[in-house]
């Protein structure tokens, strides 16, 4: 977290600190930076405007991720979480931007603008078509028919021909976002797919998920992590069965 720890004066936060911190963060089954990931959705989801700042200043202040992936983060957890809580994570971001630049004696300048080529073509025809490609390679399932605005001009214009796309994390970081996200969204249709998905292509291995599964469990509660780590087993079971 990068500060002091607090005081342990109740059972919360005495859990916090032998639990949580004590046998969950330094598990080696995955790096501290993925489980920044799963954990910084996991607050963002809950509203948890405490724990959120403070993963955020940690996240930042670590230097596990970079200025610029943090604000990728917040585009693809508001494709998978909504607008809103990703308004205030970005607000956050910006704020503990400038607490950590103010603290170290470095200038806090406005960020820049962003370049238009950075959204990708502006050719429908072309766009649809690599949202149809990058569907089915990030879902390994064929891509459903633009015959709605949610498929057409939100799943395959937007979603898969372009945020997925976009450089500034890789489809590893994508795939940790969005499985926390699902689970979160008690969406079972997504969750399935999501998951495994990440494990037939190989990105996040079984044994990684179960990780991401614990991670979870901690920062969003462990019945939810149970139907995590349901639709994780099911998954590899199929794939392996």
């Amino acid at each position: 977290m990068t500060v002091d720890p607090p005081v342990k004066t109740t059972p919360f936060e005495q859990a916090t600190h032998e639990f949580v911190f004590g046998q969950v963060w330094p598990r080696p089954g995955l790096s501290r930076r993925d489980r920044r990931w799963v954990t910084l959705t996991c607050v963002a989801a809950a509203d948890s405007p405490q724990p959120i700042d403070d993963h955020v200043y940690a996240a930042l202040n670590s230097e596990d991720m970079s200025l610029e992936e943090m604000l990728e983060f917040v585009l693809q957890f508001a494709v998978y979480c909504g607008w809103p809580k990703a308004s205030h994570v970005e607000g956050v971001i910006r704020r503990q931007w400038v607490r950590i630049r103010t603290a170290r004696g470095e200038d806090a300048t406005p960020w820049p603008m962003l370049a238009d080529a950075t959204l990708g073509p502006n050719d429908w025809a072309q766009r649809l078509e690599r949202g149809v490609k990058e569907f089915e390679d990030v879902n390994g399932l064929p891509a459903p028919k633009p015959d709605s605005p949610y498929t057409h001009a939100g799943i395959l214009s937007y979603v898969f021909g372009h945020v997925w796309q976009r450089p500034g994390l890789s489809r590893r970081d994508r795939r940790l976002v969005t499985v926390a996200s699902v689970a979160v969204d008690d969406s079972p249709m997504p969750l399935i797919a999501h998951v495994g998905a990440a494990l037939q292509s190989g990105d996040i291995t079984k044994a990684e998920m179960d990780e991401v599964v614990l991670q979870f469990s901690a920062y969003y509660g462990f019945a939810k992590g149970e139907a995590l780590q349901a639709s994780a087993d099911d998954a590899w079971a199929r794939l392996h069965g």
